[in-house]
């Protein structure tokens, strides 16, 4: 009986340990699993943010303006608009500046001090995600949704084109903010690769081309369905002008 009653434990051990050793790998693959497509939905963000810069809709084209939506292409008056001429930067960055989180309608002008406002819930401490989330005291949003100024869709309801990106409901889903960088005038006529060798003496291999002088700093946050699951990616792009 004592026998009997020793295999007994231990096979009650063995499977509690066998059932703890599931339950935690069901853990790690479900929040790798949200952390992916968190990554996903931040880096379809990135790409949103270019084609607003671009002033593209999502297939590559030209923003069509929707007369039911004022957003699509920034037609809203009074919307921060992206500069196209060099002169406009001046002029956003100033407007910009009087903004409580120095942002609006996604745009931004540089942050200042500590960088990962995501991290931040001290409004002592600094701007915090709340309020790169929210909005202006003016009622401008600070950040941007996705599709929100390119008019790309979500999908529908029951079949959604990414449920993390389709999630608009308070801090849920995800969010892109666009800092605007500009570069000295004299960029202009410089190059990022120039060469010394010979008869190409001094010779710019690759101008910079940019139109007006302003480089982009994009950083896009998504919220995984988990609320421990959140994914920050940073780029920098610059839009260069097209010869042709």
């Amino acid at each position: 009986m004592f026998v009997v009653i020793v295999f007994v434990m231990l096979s009650m051990l063995l499977a509690l340990w066998g059932a703890r050793t599931a339950l935690f790998n069901e853990m790690v693959v479900g929040n790798d699993a949200d952390y992916q497509r968190a990554f996903e939905a931040a880096q379809a963000l990135l790409q949103d943010a270019e084609l607003d810069i671009r002033g593209e809709s999502a297939d590559g084209n030209p923003c069509e303006p929707d007369a039911s939506n004022e957003n699509i292409c920034r037609q809203k008056a009074g919307m921060a608009q992206i500069p196209l001429e060099a002169q406009e930067v001046g002029l956003l960055l100033a407007d910009l500046d009087g903004k409580t989180t120095k942002c609006s309608d996604g745009l931004c002008i540089k942050r200042s001090g500590s960088q990962d406002f995501w991290n931040n819930k001290d409004e002592v401490k600094g701007i915090t995600l709340a309020q790169m989330t929210g909005a202006n005291e003016d009622g401008t949003p600070a950040g941007a949704r996705y599709g929100q100024y390119t008019g790309a869709r979500l999908g529908s309801t029951d079949a959604p084109a990414n449920p993390i990106l389709a999630a608009t409901e308070g801090d849920r889903g995800g969010w892109y903010w666009v800092e605007v960088l500009p570069y000295d005038e004299s960029s202009k006529s410089s190059g990022l690769i120039t060469s010394e060798d010979g008869a190409i003496s001094n010779a710019n291999l690759l101008p910079m081309n940019l139109l007006p002088s302003v480089v982009y700093r994009i950083t896009a946050l998504a919220h995984g369905h988990k609320p421990s699951t959140l994914v920050v990616l940073q780029q920098t792009y610059g839009q260069q002008r097209r010869k042709d």
